[in-house]
């Protein structure tokens, strides 16, 4: 299935009719599909597509049901529904809906499916641009989500850190960005000690991708995403139902390079720097093991409680080296625990900043995308839970309460220079259908970041 968008409106194309819940005689329909539509017991209801019928078997347009006045995370990509459910050919929305720019998002966002192992259907689906929205910028945002998805879902047997690294270049040799790699034993010499020992005993070796973007004068916006490429728990091995779908640990990865695409799409006036430490945490003999304890490159020695919290410590690299070029913000990403899932769920990820006005902005936008977040707090009299008795910090604690804050927390000791930070603690996936979401990998926090940097640095 391809679903696209196009800037004119065809002779032939179809129109669909928005009807909100119990409105149906309101909306000015012709009377035969005023009757059809009551004869098929339609009443708006949220997400239902009804196919209005014209002479002889053919099509004379689509009926989808908006639901009630309330509005709030994925009822507002309910169109995404419509991608799936149209027949092929070309459509037009009838009238003016309520927020044509996400409506249209969400059908191109609805229409995703992963096509690299099997074919797709061969159904194309066009819908004519509503008026007032961008097309440029909504394909942008729509190619961003692709982007993000197609590297989640991608298996680790064709997404390992070099696979990693050359999705990073394609993006980077689009749009004329500069991009380097530190790689294997050269970690060390470069002073990045813990993303070396996290993914030594990797068949493919661990590397550090550093992207740079924008003119040097620009503000500084760093983004850094974990790219762990799969994750065994290494020595502290996870069950096989916790590795099924390992494959998306590297999601704060796809994550970024989605939100950077994005930012150079729209020639936003930064300096943009993208880093992203690919890993995997396998098990070998030169594995690191429970009770080792790390250099790090910012300083602190961390002691290992458990190998399967193995992203804090490549971010912690990366996140020490992005600091020193003191950003004027500084964002991470990372499916970082499985205690933000159990707080929040799958759809709502949490982020983390000191900044209260970063973060009432971040919730806005969150709001205003259908791109639902919710901050958490930065508790610090938890750190102490961190604290080892031979080093500096433990990477975990042993309570086993409040996982998401403590890694947060964990993260926010190797940032101090950084105007602003941010931390998302992102799931990843999507583990049930919704509108503008098949099940698999997803795109979270960018959408509402990327409007947020799109008001703070408008473009010229």
């Amino acid at each position: 299935m391809a679903v696209e968008i196009v800037t004119v409106k065809s002779a032939n194309s179809r129109p669909i009719w928005f009807i909100g819940k119990n409105a149906l005689d309101q909306a000015g329909l012709p009377q035969d599909a005023t009757l059809w539509a009551k004869a098929n017991d339609f009443n708006g209801e949220a997400g239902r597509v009804l196919i209005l019928p014209a002479k002889e078997g053919a099509i004379a347009g689509a009926l989808f049901g908006t639901g009630g006045e309330e509005k709030s995370g994925q009822s507002q990509l309910l169109a995404g529904k419509l991608a799936r459910a149209l027949p092929e050919g070309d459509w037009h929305i009838e009238g003016k809906p309520e927020d044509a720019a996400l409506t249209t998002l969400a059908f191109l966002m609805g229409g995703y499916s992963f096509t690299r192992y099997r074919k797709a259907d061969g159904k194309t689906i066009r819908l004519a641009l509503p008026e007032g929205v961008d097309a440029k910028e909504t394909q942008a945002v729509a190619d961003a989500v692709t982007l993000a998805r197609d590297l989640i879902n991608t298996p680790a047997s064709d997404m390992g850190p070099d696979a990693l690294e050359q999705a990073a270049r394609d993006l980077a040799g689009k749009y004329k960005a500069e991009i380097s790699t530190i790689e294997g034993d050269a970690l060390l010499a470069q002073n990045l000690p813990m993303i070396h020992a996290v993914g030594r005993a990797g068949s493919i070796a661990p590397r550090l991708i550093d992207m740079r973007w924008g003119n040097d004068n620009d503000p500084k916006i760093t983004l850094v995403g974990k790219g762990v490429c799969f994750d065994t728990g290494g020595l502290d091995i996870k069950p096989a139902s916790g590795m099924l779908i390992m494959k998306k640990d590297m999601g704060g990865a796809a994550n970024v390079l989605g939100l950077a695409l994005m930012i150079m799409a729209a020639q936003l006036p930064v300096r943009l720097r993208v880093l992203i430490p690919a890993v995997e945490n396998s098990i070998s003999g030169n594995a690191f093991r429970p009770g080792d304890i790390l250099q790090s490159r910012k300083g602190p020695t961390v002691e290992i409680g458990n190998t399967d919290a193995e992203g804090r410590l490549v971010l912690a690299d990366a996140l020490a080296l992005a600091d020193e070029e003191e950003p004027e913000l500084l964002v991470d990403m990372a499916t970082l625990t499985g205690a933000a899932r159990v707080a929040l769920g799958p759809d709502l990820p949490p982020f983390y900043t000191h900044d209260d006005d970063l973060a009432q902005a971040i919730a806005q936008k969150a709001d205003e995308t259908a791109d639902p977040l919710w901050r958490m707090p930065l508790w610090q009299p938890y750190a102490q839970k961190l604290s080892s008795r031979v080093a500096d910090i433990n990477n975990v604690t042993t309570d086993g309460f409040a996982g998401s804050v403590t890694a947060a927390l964990f993260l926010s000791r190797f940032v101090e220079k950084a105007g602003a930070h941010v931390h998302f603690d992102i799931f990843g996936w999507t583990p049930v259908e919704k509108p503008a979401s098949p099940v698999g990998g997803e795109a979270q926090a960018i959408r509402a970041l990327n409007q947020l940097l799109k008001e703070r640095f408008p473009a010229r």
